[in-house]
């Protein structure tokens, strides 16, 4: 009898943890359960309890990777959906390698040619420049969810991070003062409009939520470049195939940015002013553009 009860329970941890990875990676916790149901030679091959675990979470690991890195993406491409580069192209790279790692860096083929084009025209305006972007999509399934975004469940959406500078040098600096690329925001300046206090006011607690819980230790170290952030957005703006782009409104007065594209995604959502979200049409925003996981408890807002 303890021999089942260990049996029952190593199913239910296998089956909580490929629950897991699949909302984490979307990939992972299919391959979770190959990897389980193909080891038993590692069982048989490899002594001792350790490192039987050592080898099982090795096999699972090369596994994972060549599903990612490999079969994954030539799976999707008759699908629609390409990943974005994961060391470079077109001036386009991740902020952090984690995002290709989960596989969500996934998007609309014609939103990655309009990123491309978008990081050559800023690399070409201001040499060195790179853009760099957040969290995108998984590769499958329209309406699965990109916790904890909600509206990022289709490849038409996109986050970008802000263009910063060597506040020492002034010289462009890629990069962000943020370890997640999230949270480390440029706050209002005295005398611009404070959507943040307006929706913590009104009860929207997890609207500035990351900002509090994000470290600034590295802040310091990157200057907010307003020129060609701007610059980012218009370039974005004038694609046709761009819908929306949801930015915080002090960010959108400062900037100077007049497109009518460029608008406001409410305060059931989470701070827009550390990062850029674009918006490619014939999609329905659902409340929350941006990390609206914890958004769910709270009162709808006007969309924008």
């Amino acid at each position: 009898m303890p021999s089942l009860w260990m049996n029952i329970l190593r199913w239910i941890g296998l089956l909580c943890a490929a629950a897991a990875l699949t909302v984490a990676t979307q990939v992972g916790g299919v391959v979770l359960l190959l990897a389980a149901a193909s080891n038993g030679w590692l069982t048989r091959r490899v002594e001792g309890r350790y490192q039987r675990w050592a080898a099982k979470l090795g096999y699972f690991s090369m596994l994972y990777l060549l599903a990612s890195l490999l079969i994954v993406p030539l799976v999707t491409r008759p699908l629609g959906r390409v990943p974005l580069p994961i060391w470079g192209a077109h001036h386009v790279q991740p902020l952090r390698l984690f995002s290709c790692l989960l596989n969500r860096h996934y998007v609309r083929t014609e939103l990655r040619d309009i990123t491309y084009a978008v990081g050559d025209a800023m690399a070409h305006r201001y040499p060195g420049s790179t853009i760099q972007y957040l969290d995108a999509g998984f590769p499958f399934l329209d309406g699965f969810p990109l916790l904890p975004h909600l509206s990022h469940d289709d490849g038409k959406k996109l986050d970008l991070a802000f263009a910063y500078t060597d506040p020492r040098t002034g010289e462009v600096q890629n990069g962000s003062p943020s370890w997640l690329g999230y949270g480390v925001c440029e706050g209002p300046l005295s005398g611009e409009q404070d959507q943040p206090a307006v929706c913590a006011a009104s009860g929207h607690w997890q609207y500035g939520m990351l900002a509090k819980c994000i470290p600034f230790t590295r802040r310091a170290q990157y200057a907010f470049d307003p020129e060609r952030t701007r610059a980012m957005v218009d370039f974005f703006a004038t694609k046709e195939a761009i819908g929306k782009i949801f930015i915080e409104p002090h960010l959108q007065e400062r900037l100077d940015l007049s497109s009518p594209k460029v608008r406001y995604h409410g305060c059931q959502a989470v701070r827009h002013d550390d990062h850029v979200h674009v918006v490619t049409p014939e999609t329905v925003v659902k409340p929350g553009s941006g990390w609206t996981l914890l958004a769910l408890i709270q009162p709808e807002a006007q969309q924008a």
